[in-house]
Parts: structure tokens; sequence; C-alpha cells
């Protein structure tokens, strides 16, 4: 949704939109108790909503890849919001690239989830990789090669780059 570009265009969890929405978590963290999130919360450990969550997200998707949630909360805990923040700028920009260079109109998803569960170096090498393989092919035949690199680095560290429903 967030690179949708239209008015529908997700801001965040957040976002005055979010805000409004009234999801649980940001209800009960940032609105109650005035904290970033449930990983800043005492009562993380014990709290029944956020471990259903967490254990849902190690099967399940919903509208978004929850892959990583784990990796993320980890890498939250260890740098902070901030780094993990300039991380995922790294990845939107990566992101931002594959859809302006390899996207036939039909891959906007697998992109995403893909850079949402490879690694930043992965990524940065896939791009690359596609970049010198696709040279002078149409735009289908470009998406193709991205995808057949992506899929590659998937199954080797076997990774899923669809949303698991």
């Amino acid at each position: 949704m967030y690179h949708g570009g239209g008015q529908s265009r997700c801001g965040g969890g957040k976002s005055a939109s979010r805000m409004i929405v009234g999801c649980p978590f940001i209800t009960c963290a940032v609105k109650k108790k005035g904290i970033e999130f449930c990983w800043n919360c005492e009562e993380s450990v014990t709290c029944e909503k956020w471990k259903k969550h967490r254990d849902a997200s190690k099967q399940y998707d919903s509208f978004v890849c929850y892959q990583k949630l784990e990796d993320n909360i980890q890498s939250i805990l260890e740098k902070g919001v901030g780094e993990f923040e300039k991380e995922q700028i790294i990845r939107e920009n990566l992101v931002k690239e594959m859809l302006k260079e390899f996207n036939e109109g039909r891959s906007k998803t697998f992109y995403c989830i893909a850079s949402t569960v490879l690694e930043i170096k992965e990524l940065e090498n896939a791009l690359q990789e596609a970049q010198k393989q696709s040279e002078g092919l149409d735009i289908k035949e470009k998406s193709k090669v991205l995808h057949q690199i992506l899929n590659r680095i998937a199954e080797k560290k076997h990774y899923c780059l669809t949303l698991r429903k």
C-alpha cells in the first residue's frame, strides 16, 4: 500500500490515518502507555495479544509480510528504532529501483516481499546482477531475469517470496 502512490498510501503504523483506525497495538502502546511499541513494554513477555500476533507471524501473513517480524524486533531491541529505520530506507530505495527498472506491471508484491525478506546485501547484489544480465532486454524479459535471481537466492536460503495465507 505504501508504494501504491494513491490516496490509500499507507503512512505506517503511527501515521494519523492509522492512529484513527485503532490498531490494538498502537492503542495500547502509544496511546495508553506512551511508549514506542510493544517491545518497550514491561508486559510484552506476558501479553497474550502480543504473543498471539508474534506466534501467528511465524506461519501466516496478512496484506504484509511478517516473516521477519522476530528478526526486526530483535534488531530494534539491539540497535534501536533509528538504526532499524535507516535499514528500512535502504530497503525502500532498493524496491523503488526494482519497480522502476524491472516491473512489467505484475511484480510489485513480489519485489516488496523480497525487499522485506532478503538481506540488504543480497538485494543489492541481485539488483546489480539483474542490471548486468538484462541489458538491452524488454521490460518483460528484464522482470524475468530479476525474478529468477531473487528466486534462486530465496531457494538457497529457504526464504518464502509469497504471502503465506
